[in-house]
């Protein structure tokens, strides 16, 4: 479990008691700032459950898919403490069952995203001054409402809605989504406990207070996690923000569940507003908003680009310089030593390579392998390969389901007819694609000759590995092209029980990756564990999970506070004769 009981916070937090011992006997009581006075709070990762056959949990969860299966649940956009019912309808389809349609939602027109605009701004007011108590008390009981009645709900609406397992479900929208909330609340009380130096608190006491940012934070989020979702929606909100939430077309009904726990576990309303909405329109509204104090954002290069460069054009509009984080996929990489013990690296890239049909910013698309060791590795991951059955999520055996929708098939199999008419590369294991019912899409593995070619160097988001196999002799310098050849630098792995070797490409892969693996697949980040971010074009690498991640969200304010009137504006020297 992640500490920060590190010898600085010691010493601070001794200093925080000896300045609260300070308010509460010697100085004033009127006027005098209050510092926050926050529990101790212990915690740790949410458990994950496993479905068993007999299991609890598992009969559970299928009462509750065979209930969302069976209505089109109407999702409204909700400003305030107004619901709407306007512009475009759209329809959130199951991706392995494109003609059911499970929810109803509205593209929010432009007038209608700056009446929420309008609504975030002037809520941010009120919540700001809201105490940190009060906040963490709301963040508390949606976790715990997370944990208990409503997780299978939260993992049913995952499971249909983006066509994620059990596992993958329960992995995501329950345990991470938990994780945030709990670890998020933590970090914050953690980071509270800092007060700056009081050399003599009888006559001087120097404090420091979060406030949230004046204006709105514009939060967009992805499909492929619910639980970022409630990341981007929620943390900036606990944080004193108020914020204008994009959600995901694709993933409307599991992030409309998170919207609707933390209204029930207290938040107010126009804290935070649910805005669907078509991407070009929402982007040009925010953007134009002289309103904007920051944009939390996880999905394209090309649409961060966007933003980052609609936000320069319009600096001269803005209050504030908006904040920026964004977390924008990668080119992942497993990397394998003529060391590497293979079982380890089979299982570990089917894994990361194929689960939630390889749609994770994390999961491997790029392997180096070995000559020496490429014949059992490849033997083994064709195997395996052959062995994971593609379906419905409610089939309880499969291993992965449909991606996400038809652009996203269309992309990825258009990646797969570029295999198979390239004479550099050859389609191993897998290949086959069909849309008639599903958006399925086989586990493809494909090797090439050519370490640059665009199966290697692009973000495809799919169940494809590519593999390049390099002689043994090689060693270093395809360690130098992992760095060099791609624009991203999310997550990396690499395989070896050669101790040196490890150091050594520790340090050659330093700024190939935010997330670094040894011996262990480039997917799995846990919540305080693995704080999550890349750097180049992956993002802004701010670490979503750890304890820097709330500060993005707060503008500090330093406040100093005399006990000692002043009554003289000459200093002593100049009285000296």
């Amino acid at each position: 479990m992640f500490t920060l009981c590190t010898k600085w916070m010691v010493r601070n937090a001794r200093r925080l008691e000896r300045l609260e011992r300070f308010e509460s006997s010697a100085a004033p009581s009127h006027g005098s700032v209050q510092l926050p006075k926050l529990q101790d709070f212990s915690v740790a990762n949410e458990p994950v459950l496993e479905y068993r056959v007999g299991s609890k949990e598992r009969d559970e969860l299928k009462v509750e898919l065979g209930r969302i299966s069976t209505v089109i649940e109407e999702i409204p956009i909700v400003i305030g403490d107004k619901c709407y019912c306007v512009g475009e309808p759209k329809f959130q389809v199951m991706p392995h069952n494109h003609c059911h349609a499970l929810a109803k939602y509205y593209y929010a027109p432009a007038s209608t995203i700056e009446h929420a605009i309008e609504v975030s701004v002037e809520a941010q007011q009120r919540w700001d001054r809201t105490s940190l108590q009060e906040r963490i008390a709301i963040w508390e009981r949606a976790a715990n409402m997370m944990a208990g009645e409503q997780r299978q709900r939260l993992n049913a609406a995952t499971m249909m809605g983006q066509s994620k397992t059990a596992i993958q479900a329960e992995i995501d929208s329950a345990a991470e989504l938990i994780d945030f909330m709990r670890f998020n609340i933590f970090f914050l009380k953690e980071n509270a406990k800092y007060q700056p130096i009081s050399t003599d608190p009888c006559v001087t006491r120097n404090s420091l207070r979060f406030r949230g940012i004046d204006g709105f934070i514009a939060a967009i989020s992805p499909f492929n996690f619910t639980a970022i979702g409630g990341n981007l929606a929620y943390t900036p909100a606990l944080m004193g923000n108020g914020v204008v939430w994009k959600p995901s077309d694709t993933a409307i009904l599991s992030n409309w569940r998170i919207f609707n726990i933390m209204r029930e576990a207290g938040l107010p309303p126009g804290v935070v507003n649910f805005v669907p909405a078509d991407g070009p329109t929402f982007g040009n509204v925010i953007t134009s908003s002289k309103y904007l104090s920051g944009v939390n954002f996880t999905g394209s290069v090309p649409t961060f680009n966007w933003i980052w460069k609609a936000v320069g054009d319009n600096l001269h509009r803005y209050q504030n310089y908006p904040r920026l984080i964004g977390e924008c996929g990668g080119k992942n990489y497993h990397f394998v030593h003529p060391s590497a013990d293979p079982a380890t690296v089979i299982s570990g890239t089917i894994r990361s390579a194929f689960e939630y049909c390889g749609q994770k910013c994390s999961a491997c698309s790029r392997m180096y392998v070995p000559r020496s060791l490429w014949g059992e590795i490849c033997c083994g991951l064709l195997e395996e390969r052959c062995r994971l059955k593609v379906g419905d999520p409610r089939d309880f055996s499969i291993f992965m389901g449909a991606v996400i929708d038809d652009k996203a098939f269309d992309r990825i199999s258009g990646y797969i007819n570029y295999a198979l008419n390239n004479r550099k590369t050859k389609i191993i294991g897998g290949g086959c694609y069909d849309n008639r019912v599903g958006y399925f899409i086989e586990p493809t593995i494909i090797e090439t000759t050519d370490p640059l070619d665009k199966l290697m160097t692009e973000e495809i988001f799919g169940p494809v590995l590519t593999v390049y196999v390099y002689e043994d002799k090689e060693v270093t310098d395809i360690l130098r092209l992992i760095g060099t050849s791609t624009k991203f630098a999310l997550t990396g792995a690499i395989f070896a029980q050669d101790k040196p070797f490890i150091q050594f490409a520790l340090e050659e892969l330093k700024m190939t990756a935010g997330n670094f693996y040894i011996n262990d697949k480039s997917t799995g980040s846990v919540v305080g564990q693995q704080p999550f971010g890349g750097g180049r074009m992956s993002g802004t690498n701010d670490k979503a999970g750890g304890p820097n991640y709330v500060m993005r969200w707060t503008t500090q304010q330093s406040i100093k506070e005399t006990f000692v009137p002043l009554r003289d504006v000459n200093y002593p020297y100049m009285n000296e004769s």
